[in-house]
Parts: structure tokens; sequence; C-alpha cells
């Protein structure tokens, strides 16, 4: 099934968002007014504002009346305890991808601990598993659960070194917008000791999530291994 082109005012956000991300604006600049977006892309007043409502959602921006739109620069701590996800939070040059496990379909009964409705049963998931380094420290063992609903070749998409929640952004048109998460304090079983190059009894954090999203009815799923000893987790959910 072809996926549908991306309405007018998430291009426009996608557009703004690059500019915030890749530092054009900064912490505390104005972006241009909601006339001046208009005319510059030549857009209605709703549709520039539905941009807009949308950077303020994601914690890039914030509007005050008679000021205008300030930048508040790209939300911050590690993205684990955060909607902006790791990426964003980190930073693509500190930042490395390895794939453990390529994207896959698999059959599945239940995601972590979470239940999953027999569509998603019936449909299976596309599993992998990442490892991701933080200035080359293994710091994330992932392993996610994507429904393989209207998932049009992803297990194609190349991830090593890409952001999931920036490719589930443009490619599929699909927003995190909250979820739920479980954290265990655990002692590296083999495969963590092996991926963290640590001993059998590091202490490890363990993530279970289940992130809903603008799809209704679609959620995705991860369970997440962290090695906090050089970095903590902080950030918003």
């Amino acid at each position: 099934m072809a996926i549908k082109e991306a309405p007018q005012y998430r291009k426009l956000y996608e557009k703004l968002r690059k500019l915030i991300e890749d530092g054009t604006y900064n912490r505390g600049d104005l972006l241009p007014s909601e006339n001046e977006l208009c005319a510059a892309h030549h857009l209605t007043r709703p549709t520039v504002r539905n941009a807009l409502e949308m950077l303020v959602n994601d914690g890039f921006i914030i509007r005050h009346q008679g000021k205008g739109s300030i930048v508040q620069g790209q939300p911050k701590g590690i993205g684990i305890l955060s909607l902006t996800g790791t990426t964003s939070a980190i930073g693509q040059d500190n930042l490395t991808t390895h794939i453990i496990v390529k994207p896959r379909i698999k059959s599945w009964e239940q995601a972590f601990g979470y239940e999953i409705n027999e569509n998603e049963k019936s449909m299976g998931c596309i599993y992998m598993e990442r490892l991701r380094l933080i200035n080359d420290t293994p710091v994330f063992y992932d392993i996610t659960m994507i429904p393989n609903l209207n998932m049009p070749r992803f297990t194609s998409r190349t991830l090593e070194n890409r952001s999931l929640f920036e490719i589930l952004r443009k490619h599929y048109h699909i927003q995190i917008k909250g979820g739920e998460q479980k954290i265990l304090a655990i002692t590296a079983d083999e495969r963590i000791q092996k991926h963290f190059n640590v001993k059998s009894n590091h202490p490890i954090l363990r993530i279970d999530r289940k992130m809903e999203t603008n799809r209704i009815g679609f959620s995705f799923f991860s369970q997440i291994y962290c090695n906090t000893v050089d970095y903590s987790l902080i950030g918003r959910f």
C-alpha cells in the first residue's frame, strides 16, 4: 500500500524542526511570524498554526502572545525517558547505532509483558535488535517490536546510525504521543556482558516500554538495557 503524501502542515513542521536541530535557530531565537511563514511557504494561516502547535507539543518552541514563537532548542535528556528519542536528545555526532539483528517479520503473542490485539497477533511484528554507543561507549542495547500493519518496505530500510523515531515520523507519519514503561534493576547476563563488555555481577537497568502513537490502535514496544555507569537517564515522558 502506498504511503500518502505528508500534509502541508507536517512538511512545514519538518522544515522548522530541522532548522532548530541543525542550529540555524538556537534557544531564545524567534521563529518567523505566522504572516512571514504564510508568505514564505505559500500556506494558509491554519496550516502554519498546525505546524507551530506540533513544535510546541514536541517541546521545540513556546508561544507567547505578542512575542511570537520562541525556540527552546532540542528537548534534552538521554531519550530513554523522553519522547524525543535518543538521537534527538544526544545528537547524531555523539551517537552510534549498530544493528545486531536486522528488521525481520516474526510471530508474537505478547510484547515484553504487554498484551497485543488480535490484528497484531495475526500479522506478526517487525523485530530488531540494536546496540547504541555514546562517544564510542556502549550504553543502550534495545529490542524493538513494531506491529506489521501498513509498514511497507520497513524491513529493507537502512537503520544503521539512523533514528527510529525519525524514520517512523518521516516515512510512515507515525508520531509518538505517550506510553507506559516498567523499570527493573538487574545484573548482566551473558548476552549483556558481551554487548557492554562488563562482568556478570554488573548492575544494569532494564526498561520495558509500550509507545503509543498518533495512529489509532497502533503501539510499538521495546525492551531496553541501560549501562548507566557514565550516563544518567533524565527526561520527560
